[in-house]
């Protein structure tokens, strides 16, 4: 039976853990996968290339807004496919080789593990080997979570698309039905309509990107009606069927949907359930994710857990974030660090982006916390002027005294725009401080979160 000093299930941000600090160390590294995780194959590397070719595409639609003339010859889908998995399949191949046949002290087990004991795997190798138990001093579970389909599709027989494939589809389709409203759903209704096809969306909520501030979350899903046909309170009342010819027919209220691919984007579920967590002593919680502390310990002891797996922020940036929380834990076990995930930003890459951290205005509401807002049109600004934006926003909502407490952005380059926001709310800036304190370069665009911070209604000083 082999032993390890070091077993890390997943290689997404659990790869990430063994540096040179740990030449000395025995390390097992269990994939069932491809090699790299979530984020570079079917995640936020190989979207965001799709998405900025959908950029592009759309840019130029809207060219003559500007007096320029332009069009679109073709969209040439294979070519961004090959692009996009041209760069992406080399670093997951060459991930895999350096780890495999490049590294002396690790040992990488391509196939699913599944806990037996306290520290103990069963590995059954993808090549359809006999299983091998393995077990380690200590354990690391970074497994990352899966879509999550609804019963109704998965039982149906109906051949359905998630993000984990619809990317590497040989043609776009002409017409696309997505079932979801939440941000994969949002981003490649993007992508796929930018491209040329013809995009439903039928999401069981009042409107998209529900998480979102109810203000934004609004504005969104308006906008969204105009480019997309948008099907509200939608959920499947019957099973999808598949015709002769091909054409897949969605049933809900609002009759039936037509189209020639569907896309599930109706969330993600951590795969936890999939590692038999019960016989190695990890707790879960109600909806399936490992219970850490904030030194990422689960209940089995020598156990840690990081990534989507354990998190309610599927996120990368947090992942890689508790993947170096646990990477110290591991080489200094007398001087832990915990996780701060206090203030956690995420980003939508839809049309037009979405960013956001803090408290919503709906938070604040239903928790009782005195606050103002203010809304912000990139219009209002000379950067704003440049570009003829009508929608984009930004929305802060702050205590009366001007502690900022969240910050809402819809538009152009939002995800990046946001980032000074981020700053100020994870050290504490105030509004007024982060107004009037440091130069904003006319005419940029900052310069609409320097109009929002100082309108916001604030208390007399």
């Amino acid at each position: 039976m082999p032993h390890h000093d070091l077993v890390i299930i997943g290689t997404g941000s659990g790869n990430t853990i063994p540096d040179e600090r740990f030449a000395d160390t025995d390390v097992a590294i269990v994939e069932h996968g491809v090699y790299g995780g979530t984020c570079l194959n079917v995640g936020c590397i190989p979207t965001k290339m799709y998405v900025y070719a959908a950029d592009v595409a759309e840019t130029i639609r809207h060219a003559g807004t500007y007096g320029v003339d332009a069009s679109i010859d073709k969209i040439r889908w294979a070519d961004i496919r090959d692009r996009v998995f041209g760069r992406i399949d080399p670093i997951s191949a060459g991930g895999q080789r350096y780890r495999q046949h490049e590294q002396p002290n690790t040992t990488v087990y391509l196939g699913h593990a599944r806990f037996t004991g306290d520290r103990t795997l069963d590995v059954a190798p993808t090549d359809g080997g006999p299983p091998v138990t393995i077990t380690g001093d200590r354990v690391v579970v970074a497994a990352g979570a899966r879509p999550g389909i609804p019963e109704i599709i998965a039982s149906s027989g109906v051949a359905f698309h998630t993000s984990d494939d619809v990317m590497r589809l040989d043609e776009v389709p002409r017409r696309l039905t997505i079932i979801g409203g939440g941000y994969i759903a949002a981003e490649f209704a993007h992508v796929f309509s930018a491209l040329g096809a013809e995009v439903t969306i039928a999401t069981r909520g009042p409107a998209l990107l529900r998480e979102q501030d109810e203000e934004i979350s609004g504005r969104f899903t308006e906008l969204a009606a105009r480019r997309w046909t948008v099907l509200l309170e939608a959920s499947p009342t019957a099973p999808p069927e598949q015709r002769g010819d091909g054409t897949i027919v969605v049933h809900c209220r609002h009759g039936a949907i037509e189209s020639d691919a569907l896309l599930v984007a109706t969330g993600r579920i951590p795969n936890s359930d999939r590692l038999d967590a019960a016989a190695g002593g990890l707790a879960l919680h109600p909806d399936g994710r490992i219970v850490v502390d904030e030194q990422q310990r689960t209940t089995a002891p020598g156990v840690w857990a990081l990534g989507d797996v354990s998190s309610e922020y599927q996120l990368k940036h947090v992942a890689n974030h508790e993947a170096a929380v646990v990477r110290h834990n591991l080489l200094h076990p007398d001087e832990p660090r915990r996780t701060n995930n206090a203030h956690v930003p995420s980003a939508v890459f839809t049309d037009p982006q979405i960013a956001s951290i803090g408290l919503r205005e709906q938070d604040c509401r239903d928790r009782g916390i005195p606050y103002v807002t203010k809304v912000q049109r990139y219009g209002d600004v000379a950067f704003g002027w440049a570009m003829e934006d009508t929608t984009g926003v930004v929305k802060l909502v702050a205590s009366p005294d001007g502690t900022l407490l969240g910050a809402h952005l819809m538009g152009p380059e939002a995800s990046s725009l946001i980032q000074p926001l981020i700053q100020a709310i994870t050290f504490g800036l105030d509004a007024r401080t982060m107004a009037e304190k440091q130069y904003w370069i006319h005419p940029a665009l900052p310069e609409v979160i320097e109009n929002a911070l100082l309108g916001l209604p604030l208390a007399e000083r």
